[in-house]
């Protein structure tokens, strides 16, 4: 049985600004998992094209992520850090997916149903076939490891079963890895500061749903001032909690920001109100949140700086997933010249 070199793998959408749910849900694992594994982070340009992006937009947008990434805490020299669209990996095994993914795969895909909504005869092949390139992206470098979320697992499951059905229709046992989830931890999952049972999304057209990783104090504060609440004080326990959507956010990202438990915010808060509370959330915010925000304007600024970063990166993808590509044409029968 081969035997895989560990690697993790995980792309991020340069679509808006990233916020507090995805540095809490997603980048500052990323963080702590490049002293543990061997990283690859993607800002995955590709993905979003399926839906129409101004180019200009777009631009800014893979450097902004790409700035956010490096102001987090990630070395782009203990990992590599690239733009999808400069690796052309991703797309040529992308198509081989097309070609072994089936179609009622794909239309079990909750995402798309969400994405697509009504105008589903109107979303792009792109949009319906998304998954089919987020298993390249994973299998061409064939990775061991993802990072998710809730709503990515039924992807990852995809990928697996994109890989066991190419080693098994060219007969070639383990030649891609079955990528393990890397399920991510309690604060996974902030919410909208504007309604609670919603995630908080780069999308939300409030900008007062979410904690952008570049806003600075006096607008984190403003937002979480304005953040919804009930009325009731804080309570005294975990499950009197769960019945208060709003309460349960904010106590939730107080514990992820100050490095505590939900518990013990409750033993210092319980029977206070949000108007104490609130200000006690915004402090360990900014706290935590503004260092972050000012390296990603310093980085910003640079956008030179970010792609060179990146096309570094590029280089160091291409290395690993070029000759992988070249053993699935020959697995799969093409004729091809070697390149030098």
């Amino acid at each position: 049985m081969t035997s895989h070199t560990p690697r993790v793998f995980s792309g991020v959408q340069p679509t808006g600004n990233l916020h507090l749910g995805n540095y809490l849900g997603a980048i500052r694992q990323f963080v702590a998992l490049q002293h543990q594994h061997e990283c690859l982070y993607c800002v995955v340009d590709l993905h979003a094209i399926t839906v129409w992006q101004d180019p200009k937009e777009l631009k800014d947008a893979i450097r902004s992520v790409a700035a956010a990434f490096m102001a987090c805490g990630l070395d782009p020299e203990k990992n590599i850090l690239f733009n999808q669209s400069q690796v052309p990996a991703h797309a040529e095994l992308a198509w081989i997916f097309n070609c072994v993914a089936r179609l009622g795969w794909l239309n079990r895909m909750t995402q798309f149903k969400e994405k697509a909504g009504k105008n589903r005869e109107n979303a792009s092949v792109g949009l319906y076939a998304y998954p089919n390139l987020m298993a390249a992206d994973i299998l061409a470098y064939r990775a061991t490891h993802v990072p998710v979320g809730e709503d990515q697992k039924q992807h990852l499951e995809l990928s697996r079963d994109i890989a066991a059905k190419f080693n098994n229709d060219w007969n070639v046992p383990d030649f891609f890895p079955l990528p393990e989830p890397l399920i991510l931890g309690e604060a996974a999952r902030v919410m909208s500061l504007r309604d609670g049972s919603k995630k908080m999304s780069k999308s939300d057209p409030s900008d007062y749903s979410r904690i952008n990783l570049t806003d600075d104090a006096d607008t984190i504060a403003q937002k979480f001032r304005k953040a919804r609440t009930d009325p009731a004080p804080l309570p005294e326990t975990l499950d009197e909690l769960k019945e208060r959507p709003e309460a349960a956010n904010l106590v939730g990202i107080y514990a992820a920001l100050a490095g505590t438990s939900r518990a013990d915010v409750l033993r210092e808060f319980a029977g206070k109100g949000f108007a104490e509370f609130k200000p006690k959330l915004a402090e360990v915010a900014v706290d935590h949140l503004a260092p972050i925000a000012a390296e990603a304007r310093r980085l910003a600024a640079d956008p030179a700086e970010i792609d060179a970063v990146l096309a570094r990166g590029a280089d160091r993808a291409d290395a690993i997933a070029q000759p992988i590509l070249d053993e699935v044409y020959d697995v799969i029968g093409f004729v091809r010249s070697r390149r030098s």
